[in-house]
């Protein structure tokens, strides 16, 4: 029996109709960029934009069959939001391949701050994340999802790392890329100097780092430095930071980049001792 459409729903029978060519072959639009929009994938993600997302929801695209099961979801939505809605086999055609979850969401970024200002707006006490030349969209994700997990107030990006509204960094971070504020530091900042200004302690991720994360007190205010897997941090910036290592087995010196970030992240939020010893 076909699934039963309300009529507030937009059915898509044709996989070239206009209205719909945003979410047309999906996998090859996320190659060359959507231009400020993104797509967000699955009921969690979706939840996540319509209700704890700093960005705009533009249209949804649902299999027919996904329908009421999203039923209270979907009427909170403003009226100006349009949902569509089409059989399996056309919304796979128009993703150009199977889209087993059945629901997408289109959103338009919201306006990045300046670095500067996102810093200097936040609280005496604050914890954020500095990306360094980090291009995986999985680590990239799991990192985002690890920030939501552990309170991080911000994430700054430099120029060398992908982009956190990918759809696969969304996907991954269970939409936590479309709640945790994030800003690309320009090329040839200096991400040190931009954030002493500001107070935060820098703390670089290293396996030769000179402090045990154990032995690790919490700043006030505390910037969180992570590098790509392999190169790491460049030696410039470890020579003007506080450098932290997690100690493991002696054959073994490295762990994924979102891992480490949770371990870390989890030691600030819940065990280290405050740095001044108040508290």
């Amino acid at each position: 029996m076909p699934a039963i459409i309300p009529p507030s729903i937009i059915p898509i029978d044709d996989p070239d109709d206009p209205r719909i060519a945003a979410y047309r072959d999906v996998k090859e639009r996320d190659l060359v960029g959507r231009e400020g929009r993104f797509i967000a994938e699955g009921a969690m993600v979706l939840r996540t934009l319509l209700t704890a997302s700093r960005h705009e929801t533009l249209s949804l695209l649902i299999a027919d069959k996904r329908i009421a099961g999203l039923a209270p979801m979907l009427e909170a939505l403003p009226a100006a939001v349009p949902v569509y809605s089409a059989r399996q086999e056309v919304l796979d055609a128009i993703a150009g391949f199977p889209l087993h979850r059945g629901i997408l969401g289109l959103g338009r970024a919201a306006a990045m701050a300046e670095p500067d200002a996102l810093l200097a707006a936040l609280g005496p006490r604050a914890t954020v994340l500095v990306l360094c030349g980090i291009g995986n969209h999985d680590n990239v994700g799991g990192i985002f999802r690890n920030a939501a997990a552990f309170g991080v107030d911000a994430v700054l990006l430099d120029s060398g790392c992908c982009d956190p509204l990918y759809r696969k960094a969304i996907r991954v971070s269970v939409g936590a890329a479309l709640r945790v504020p994030f800003v690309r530091i320009p090329a040839g900042t200096d991400p040190v100097a931009l954030l002493e200004r500001h107070g935060f302690a820098v703390l670089s991720l290293s396996p030769a780092g000179a402090v045990t994360l154990a032995g690790l007190r919490r700043p006030e205010r505390a910037a969180l430095l992570l590098g790509s897997e392999g190169p790491g941090l460049p030696a410039s910036v470890l020579a003007r930071t506080r450098t932290v290592r997690i100690p493991m087995a002696p054959d073994f010196d490295s762990l994924n980049v979102a891992t480490t970030s949770g371990i870390v992240l989890h030691h600030l939020a819940f065990i280290a001792e405050p740095e001044s010893g108040a508290g």
